[in-house]
């Protein structure tokens, strides 16, 4: 009787904690620890300050506003806990309203050091709560929150000049397009400027008493879009090799964790599923999406995001959260510093200066970050240059910038019941209903807007102050005029 042959070697230690049923998984760089969300009184004071010291230090040392317009323009907020799949709990704002009316609520400007602090006081409360926030040219407002300084050091960045797209001094225009901006402006009393043009002539240009042609405003998460066309750059340069490939962030390397179930494609169209445990004020600990921390909390945005747990299936539920877009803004410096390049001169060179937009700048975390989702800065005509290029499939000056098909795949909805496409939104739900369907737009809080008609071939810029309303019914009337024009 033949002998009993001897068992195959194992090739790797199976992982008990696997099943053994599979091939062993190899393990990877382990798994991030998740990002815990402090939802109690003292932290959430602290983001209401450290949001109050962000907005003042973009108002004055960023968009450039002297004090007593920043003044009038401040609208204090509370900030809101993370939501579930559905809502954002609202913020209850007595307590810093009566601060403010009290004077316990402080903002501190130093224009020398371009530098903010606030000071919340509450006598009943315990220590006061400060926060700092500081501008650097470049890196636009840097949230310090506690700090006192940031943990990196912003160098200065050489930004080559752009060459002109348009003529200068367009005219405001008259008749019918200029009564439809009278429009807009008469209901939004926080609106800097309208511009419309084609890629070849402004058509409308018109700025409030507080905007300008020079003055940079606000995005928000118009900065989403720079973010998502970036992406498209790393892919036409083949740094990245598809949308539909696993999202190559650095904290999600390990194979075995669930965040290697997310692809680039999630992040971008809002179905990444993470979200964050949230400690609650009695102890307990809840599952939220957060929409704001990275504007509120002065840490490491892209570690934070990365942190994230995975709560839905990838893929499969929208929910729309700053974490996802941060994530991409990771991968894009890793990609960028695994070359061997200094990331934030690249990161400008691959999209904002290559395209002439000079005036363009993104705020930096407390770790040197460029933020991805939000809070980047531009003049109007600058903001228009990213929809010119849509404009053109991706196409300046001649030279192919996006992969062929990437403008159709990134301002095409993917969502039921919402109009989110790739880091844009469209008009398939007519949001505004005298626009053609084909309408897309990149979009931030308060209204910042950089719309993209493309079958009429123009490109549409509004920017607007934080915590302003827009009538958007007017602006829906103006671009109609222009389009009809």
């Amino acid at each position: 009787m033949p002998p009993v042959a001897a068992p195959p070697p194992v090739a790797a230690p199976i992982d008990p904690i696997f099943d053994q049923g599979r091939p062993p998984m190899s393990p990877g760089a382990g798994l991030p620890a998740p990002a815990v969300y402090d939802a109690t009184p003292r932290a959430m004071r602290q983001r209401a300050a450290s949001f109050a010291a962000k907005r003042y230090v973009d108002m004055l040392y960023v968009t450039g506003l002297d004090r007593a317009t920043a003044d009038r323009h401040f609208r204090p907020r509370m900030v809101g806990l993370p939501g579930d799949l559905t809502a954002t709990p609202a913020a209850d704002g007595t307590a810093l309203r009566a601060a403010v009316a009290e004077g316990r609520f402080r903002v501190e400007s130093d224009d020398a050091a371009r530098r903010v602090t606030v000071r919340w006081a509450d006598p009943g409360f315990g220590p006061e709560v400060v926060a700092h926030a500081v501008a650097h040219p470049g890196y636009g407002g840097i949230l310090l929150g506690p700090h006192t300084a940031p943990g990196f050091t912003p160098a200065s960045l050489a930004r080559p000049p752009a060459a002109p797209l348009w003529a200068e001094g367009a005219p405001a225009g008259a008749g019918a397009l200029a009564d439809a901006a009278a429009a807009v402006f008469a209901g939004s009393p926080g609106l800097y400027g309208l511009f419309l043009a084609t890629p070849e002539r402004v058509l409308f240009e018109r700025y409030g008493g507080f905007g300008g042609p020079g003055r940079v405003t606000p995005s928000w998460s118009m900065t989403k879009s720079m973010t998502a066309t970036t992406i498209a750059r790393l892919l036409h340069k083949g740094w990245l090799r598809s949308v539909y490939d696993r999202a190559p962030a650095p904290l999600w390397a390990d194979p075995r964790g669930v965040h290697a179930a997310i692809t680039i494609d999630d992040l971008l169209r809002m179905r990444s599923g993470l979200a964050l445990p949230v400690l609650q004020a009695d102890g307990t600990v809840t599952l939220g999406f957060e929409n704001s921390m990275v504007y509120q909390d002065a840490g490491d945005a892209f570690a934070a995001a990365q942190r994230s747990l995975v709560a839905t299936r990838p893929g499969a539920v929208f929910r729309y959260i700053n974490a996802g877009v941060n994530v991409l803004g990771a991968i894009i410096r890793a990609e960028i510093e695994r070359r061997g390049l200094p990331y934030h001169a690249t990161l400008y060179g691959l999209l904002a200066d290559r395209i002439g937009m000079g005036s363009f700048q993104y705020s930096a975390d407390l770790a040197g970050n460029m933020i991805a989702s939000g809070s980047g800065f531009a003049t109007a005509r600058d903001y228009a240059r990213l929809g010119v290029l849509y404009l053109q499939d991706g196409v300046w000056q001649g030279e192919r910038l996006l992969p062929e098909g990437w403008v159709d795949y990134a301002l095409s909805s993917s969502h039921t019941g919402t109009n989110y496409a790739a880091s844009f939104r469209t008009n398939q739900d007519a949001t505004f209903p005298s626009l053609p369907a084909d309408t897309a737009w990149a979009v931030g809080a308060s209204d910042q807007r950089i719309f993209i008609l493309r079958g009429a071939n123009m490109v549409a810029v509004v920017a607007n102050e934080t915590d302003f309303p827009m009538d958007l019914g007017a602006l829906d009337r103006f671009l109609a005029v222009g389009i009809g024009g």
